[in-house]
């Protein structure tokens, strides 16, 4: 996992080096202080000196002084290391993420991306804060501490040494034991910020139901799954601070008792007990430090082991062809015995045997049943996922000869969840071309019928919408997704179901603004209204992922049940 994480400090690695080197800076002038006030009593005040001890009091405020300018020196660095390390390894996943097809965002879940993104990166910045400078300040603290005791009375540092190996056994006992139970805690996240997510994006739904104690119900359940696996996992590790506050008061009654005796006995002066108790705190100290890093390093290492699993997740889709300065020369499409199944499984396909070619220029149709694999077809088209089976040419040349690049410039699709992003009218028509004029988008959306509505609102097409276009309409937000897939002007445009909100009177202007606009772009329209597609140059007709019919309007009214059986209930539905 570090050799994986590690690289991801970039420009920081000066800050994670510092901070460790001022630590080491602290310590030692912390490990001399209680020398020094052994010096005090045994020589100063033993000698009633005061000059004595007035020069090394005053040494010891100087070293204190330094001790704490350098404990703040390290505590900057570690926490702009930290912070630093965070920013790039988020920016390192999302990239990551960005590269994933659809197959790998659904073999993880957005949820549980978006956990990996805050909550375990956010662990992974405290253990490296740990690391830099905890970690490095208790070892040294302790070898440096323990040294010092053994210079003043080795028997007395025996107590110590049998502590040690006590606390070092019970730590990891405790580690091999919490790491599970911490896995176990974060994927209870993923399932809250699942519920979370769900319940947001749908809370218009929730409010039309009155569904709002329903979803409270859920809520509060998901929420006492992840307390309670909390619970069990924290009950292991809180374990650990009693154990180090009984050891460290156990070790200084036992200093107190032997080192009172050796006093008594003239084999140890005052000053030399008391040094030895202030190096026995710091040994202590240095150890509930350790055990308090080991906390956090295992809670940590369960979102470490995550963020490393989406790191080490290879995209399905490779981003370059086998030819990627290949250029689509224009909007033809031939499937030749294509099958697909989303789980890549021959026995359990969702397209099978798939065969057509549309001509560049052409207007094409795909009528279906809910389930017959309509969308899934069309998204083999700009490699959203790749065949099974059989291969998919797209302007004379299999789809995996382009960069993915190059093949997706070419094909626009607007897709049956219309998405939009917060930010103005302007900016998210934008994303079809970041260098359109202010023209091009006026024309591309009174093609798309939507010129009107935008003059409508006070700002124009300046106007800000809300997360998802949350302050439109489903039909607004249709005809701005195909204006934005419009100003492509791309090779191949695809609708899926993109006029579905949209009244029959402006769903035939938007069509009648296709044909006279596009006449050079292959078009494929998805739709349940026959009329959407009725004067297609051909349609196709799927049923339960295979082709049941090609041919135009009139041609499946004559030879295909399912085409006039759909014609015939939508004629009655008029009527």
């Amino acid at each position: 996992m570090l050799e994986k994480l590690l690289p991801f400090l970039g420009e920081y690695k000066r800050d994670a080096l510092l901070s460790p080197l001022m630590v080491i800076c602290e310590v030692i002038l912390e490990i001399f202080i209680p020398f020094l006030i052994a010096k005090i009593i045994d020589v100063g005040i033993a000698n009633k000196d005061l000059h004595y001890v007035s020069k090394i009091g005053g040494l010891m405020v100087v070293m204190a002084l330094l001790a704490l300018f350098f404990g703040a020196l390290a505590g900057r660095f570690a926490a702009v290391a930290g912070t630093g390390f965070a920013k790039r390894l988020r920016q390192g996943i999302f990239l990551k993420i960005q590269d994933f097809s659809f197959a790998n965002i659904d073999k993880f879940s957005t949820a549980s991306l978006v956990t990996r993104l805050t909550t375990d990166v956010t662990n992974a910045q405290n253990a490296l804060m740990l690391c830099v400078r905890v970690l490095v300040r208790a070892p040294i603290m302790l070898i440096s501490a323990s040294i010092m005791a053994i210079a003043i009375n080795a028997r007395l540092s025996s107590v110590v040494l049998i502590a040690i190996p006590v606390l070092g056994t019970a730590l990891a006992v405790i580690s091999v034991k919490a790491f599970p139970r911490f896995q176990r805690m974060l994927k209870k996240y993923d399932a809250m910020n699942s519920l979370i997510q769900e319940n947001l994006i749908a809370i218009r739904v929730v409010k039309a139901f009155v569904r709002r104690d329903y979803e409270n119900e859920k809520f509060t359940a998901a929420a006492g799954d992840l307390q309670r696996a909390q619970l069990y996992a924290e009950k292991l590790i809180i374990i650990n601070m009693p154990l180090m506050v009984f050891t460290m008061y156990a070790c200084i009654v036992a200093i107190v008792w032997f080192g009172g005796h050796m006093i008594v006995r003239g084999q140890m002066q005052t000053g030399e007990l008391i040094g030895f108790i202030s190096y026995l705190s710091q040994i202590l100290m240095s150890l509930m430090i350790l055990s308090m890093v080991f906390v956090g390093v295992v809670m940590s290492k369960a979102s470490l082991s995550r963020i490393v699993e989406v790191l080490d997740e290879e995209p399905e889709l490779t981003d370059l062809g086998t030819n990627p300065q290949l250029e689509v020369k224009d909007g033809s499409i031939n499937f030749e015995n294509v099958s697909f199944s989303y789980a890549k499984d021959n026995s359990n396909l969702t397209l099978t045997e798939v065969n057509f070619q549309i001509k560049s220029g052409e207007t094409v149709g795909i009528i279906g049943g809910t389930g017959s694999a309509k969308t899934t077809l069309v998204q083999l088209i700009p490699r959203l996922y790749d065949v099974l089976a059989g291969r998919i040419l797209v302007g004379g040349r299999d789809v995996r000869e382009y960069s993915l690049r190059t093949l997706r410039e070419a094909v626009a699709m607007v897709l049956q969840k219309n998405v939009l992003f917060s930010g103005t009218i302007k900016e998210n028509l934008m994303w079809g071309n970041a260098a359109a004029s202010d023209e091009e988008i006026q024309a591309v959306c009174k093609i798309a019928q939507a010129h009107d509505f935008i003059l409508s609102f006070p700002n124009g097409y300046e106007t800000q919408l809300g997360q998802g276009g949350v302050n439109l309409s489903g039909g607004q937000k249709q005809r701005l997704c195909i204006a934005r897939a419009l100003l492509k002007k791309p090779k191949i445009i695809i609708f899926d179901d993109s006029t579905s909100a949209v009244d029959t009177a402006t769903d035939r202007l938007i069509r009648q603004g296709l044909r006279q606009n596009l006449a050079e772009t292959t078009t494929i329209i998805i739709a349940q209204r026959i009329a959407s597609v009725s004067s297609a140059d051909k349609i196709i007709v799927l049923d339960d992922g295979r082709i049941n019919a090609i041919g135009t309007h009139s041609e499946l009214l004559i030879s295909n049940e399912i085409y006039r059986e759909v014609y015939e209930s939508q004629q009655r539905g008029v009527a």
